[in-house]
Formats: structure tokens, C-alpha cells, sequence
């Protein structure tokens, strides 16, 4: 799978400013409130729990005493803590959290990559609600997959990339042609965004339907990534000013 690490931005005409605090305050809150992810209590209070979203309480758990599978050390894993807001705002604080290093820099790099594009052409606040939009309902889509396929409704679900997921599928809709260069091994060259965001999306649906076996089907929410995906391009066209389709490519 490929990588994408840029794109052609000779067009825009904003400084993509909703981007970057948005960029900012995702590394703010894993810096200073998760503490690099070692804060498993408050990521665990603010993260998006599917049994709280269907029930409507917030819902606490016992830890657990868990076996590392490889030093055989046994360590303290804290259980779901007390939601100090109400149990629905948390499909929006969970966009802000972060599993780890890598889970923040991959979110991060794609919202760089694709996140100005697409603000330049809905304008700083129509970009806002669109992201905080697509990542709601991805969120709520992967509560209901879990439901619908009898997964886990315990464990949390967090991360920026339902929400990022919605921008992709803006992106593809409105600069479909747009040469993005993607890291393949060792080479770096240009495709069209269908392909970039296309082969990404196959990937997302192909990884989904390999995971919807078990209670506890992996550890990524591939239906908040195809929810997203799919409500951003659904819901794209309620978010452009009038005319935007002279500045696509």
C-alpha cells in the first residue's frame, strides 16, 4: 500500500488556517492530555464507548490485570472511567484523541495532505462543521456496525480518521484528477486522486469485510473510515458556496 505525502496546491487561494488548528489541537491534546497516550484514564473517559451511545449512560468498568503475550509481565489495564460529560459529546471529543504516535502522525499526514484543498473550496467554517459532520456520523456508523455484528460494545473508539475520512471523500468528488504524489518502497511519483483516495477506500472496505467476523474484530474501526468516507461525498454538496466547480482540477 502506498503512501501518500503531498499534493499540487497551486490553485489555493486561502491559508487552509481551520486545517492547522485542527492539526494543532489534535497534537495538543495528545501531548498535554494524553500524555503521549500513557493517560489511558482520560482517553478512555473521552473516548467514544458503542454501549454508551445505544444506552444513553455512561457506563464504568473494573481494571484488568493483563499478560503481555511476549515478556510475559503482567500490567494494570484501567477500565472504562466516569464520562464528566454527556455520553453523546463524545462522538466530537474522540475525533481529538489519539492511540499512539503513529495513529496520530498517519491522521495527521492525511489531513495536511487533503484538508487544505478541501477548505479552500467549502471556506474556514463551512470546512469546520463539514469535518465535525463526517465525524459524527462516522463514528455513529462504526457504533452501529458493532451492533449490527455483535462485536465488542465496550471497547473505546477514538482517533481523527472518520473525520478525515469524510474530507477524502469531498477531496475525490472535487479534484478527482489532481496528481498526488504517493511513497511506494523506495520510489516517489504522481497518480490521480481517483487513484490515491481510490486504492485507499478499496483497502478500507477490503480490510472491513475481513474484520466482521468475531466479538472483538480488530483494533480499527474500518466503518467509521467507509462511513465517513461515504457521507462526505454524500454530503458534500450541502457545504459548497455557490459555484465552487470552476476551481476544481
Amino acid at each position: 500500500m502506498f503512501i501518500p505525502i503531498g499534493d499540487d496546491n497551486h490553485d489555493r487561494k486561502e491559508t487552509p488556517i481551520i486545517t492547522y488548528l485542527l492539526i494543532a489541537v489534535n497534537i495538543f491534546v495528545f501531548v498535554f492530555w494524553q500524555h503521549f497516550g500513557s493517560n489511558l484514564s482520560f482517553t478512555y473517559a473521552f473516548a467514544t464507548v458503542p454501549r454508551e451511545i445505544l444506552s444513553g449512560h455512561d457506563v464504568i468498568t473494573n481494571n484488568q490485570i493483563l499478560v503481555d503475550p511476549y515478556s510475559g509481565q503482567t500490567f494494570e489495564m484501567p477500565g472504562l472511567q466516569r464520562t464528566p460529560i454527556p455520553v453523546w459529546l463524545t462522538l466530537i471529543t474522540s475525533l481529538f484523541l489519539h492511540g499512539g504516535i503513529a495513529h496520530l502522525a498517519g491522521n495527521m499526514l492525511f489531513l495536511w495532505i487533503f484538508g487544505d484543498n478541501v477548505e479552500d473550496s467549502l471556506g474556514h467554517l463551512n470546512f469546520l462543521l463539514f469535518y465535525l459532520v463526517c465525524g459524527i456520523l462516522a463514528s455513529l456508523s462504526h457504533v452501529i456496525s458493532s451492533f449490527i455484528l455483535g462485536q465488542s460494545l465496550l471497547i473505546p473508539s477514538l482517533g481523527a480518521s472518520g473525520a478525515i475520512s469524510g474530507v477524502l471523500g469531498g477531496y475525490i468528488l472535487l479534484f478527482p484528477r489532481r496528481r498526488v504524489r504517493v511513497w511506494f518502497i523506495l520510489f516517489i511519483f504522481s497518480v490521480p486522486a481517483y487513484v490515491a483516495v481510490g486504492l485507499w477506500f478499496i483497502f478500507q472496505v477490503v480490510s472491513g469485510l475481513g474484520a466482521m467476523g468475531g466479538e472483538n474484530a480488530g483494533n480499527v474501526a474500518y466503518a467509521a473510515h467507509i462511513g465517513g468516507f461515504i457521507f462526505g461525498m454524500l454530503l458534500l454538496r450541502r457545504f459548497l458556496p455557490k459555484n465552487p466547480y470552476g476551481r476544481t482540477r
